[in-house]
């Protein structure tokens, strides 16, 4: 009779113990830290095979700028100095708003969380429509990569709109429209949770115009500040295939160069190889930007429905630790391809 009560006792206990339990977490693991553990020692591998994949990128860069040094330090004229440091500030700032969102996860603050992620995915589309802006640039000064390299003598640094910055643009314009649209009807039917979701997307969506409009509003910025001694190189003689850029307003702005550059066994200019690298290094990291937004449309979406709290936080830790190391992997682009000469 004894042996009977006790084990239903047991049996009671352990539903309740059950029904007590996160449905997140899985019953393989002896308990949610062993889960958490488990699953950060994941992501860390994840991320040093990410980082083997950008120090073949970074091998690169020092091979050919050991090799050309001074073609990299022209064809880095090219690059706008004030955007890189206005995109370098913009995802120091989304670090900080990712590594808050974490904490108000582990604080159980859920409002905090999806300010706080709605914030990064902010940040991020603000930072591709800046490099929307630079590769339009390239773009119509004809400057790209390896063979395909012909700079424009005719260009003069003109941030206007192309075919190609509109290209880039339509996928955000279109997402912009979609989640307007659904933000509307979310009100309309009183769905505050998709409300909050489909308008932070299309705040999101929003932020990649308003970097548009930074990247082309900071050079006149800067022209202002310093006189118009802005420093966006300006290709002055193509002849034959040879190019030279200076800085607008210097003295050698009406000098030709006198032999055209060193090509390789391919036939590719230096200063090719080097757009090769940059578009290689930035592609990429934009990708990795795109990918990161993506998971972390996913946590909003999980925050709104209340699914974190100071038990359950593992991915929001998780893609925080991702997303400083794409933030950490630009903070190493910056100096090497804008700031060093």
């Amino acid at each position: 009779m004894n042996q009977t009560a006790l084990s239903s006792e047991s049996e009671s206990g352990a539903s309740h113990a059950d029904h007590d339990h996160s449905p997140f977490f899985a019953h393989h693991f002896e308990s949610p830290q062993q889960q958490f553990d488990a699953g950060k020692l994941g992501m860390w591998l994840f991320l040093i095979t990410e980082i083997l994949f950008f120090s073949g990128l970074f091998v690169a860069y020092a091979v050919f700028r050991a090799r050309h040094p001074e073609v990299f330090a022209d064809a880095h004229l090219y690059l706008d100095k004030s955007l890189g440091t206005v995109n370098t500030v913009v995802l120091l700032f989304s670090s900080l708003t990712m590594a808050w969102a974490v904490r108000c996860a582990q604080l159980n603050q859920q409002r905090g969380l999806i300010v706080c992620l709605t914030t990064t995915l902010a940040c991020a589309s603000l930072f591709l429509g800046i490099k929307a802006i630079e590769y339009a640039h390239k773009w119509d000064s004809g400057i790209f990569w390896a063979g395909m390299y012909q700079p424009l003598a005719d260009y003069h640094g003109d941030h206007g709109l192309s075919p190609f910055l509109i290209g880039l643009s339509v996928p955000a314009l279109l997402a912009l429209v979609i989640f307007a649209v659904a933000a509307v009807l979310a009100y309309a039917r009183r769905a505050r949770q998709q409300l909050i979701v489909f308008g932070g997307l299309a705040l999101t969506s929003l932020a990649f115009f308003v970097g548009v409009g930074c990247a082309k509003a900071v050079p006149v910025v800067v022209d202002a500040m310093v006189g118009g001694d802005h420093d966006q190189a300006t290709v002055v003689s193509v002849e034959g295939g040879r190019t030279e850029s200076v800085q607008e307003g210097s003295e050698d702005a009406e000098q030709p160069p006198d032999e055209a550059p060193e090509t390789g066994p391919t036939g590719f200019s230096p200063a090719g190889i080097f757009f090769s690298i940059y578009f290689a290094m930035t592609g990429v990291h934009a990708i990795h930007i795109l990918a990161g937004m993506g998971v972390i449309a996913w946590l909003l979406v999980r925050s709104v429905r209340g699914d974190f709290t100071p038990t359950y936080f593992g991915p929001v830790d998780y893609v925080g630790l991702y997303w400083h190391l794409v933030d950490l992997v630009w903070i190493f682009l910056f100096p090497l391809l804008y700031l060093i000469q």
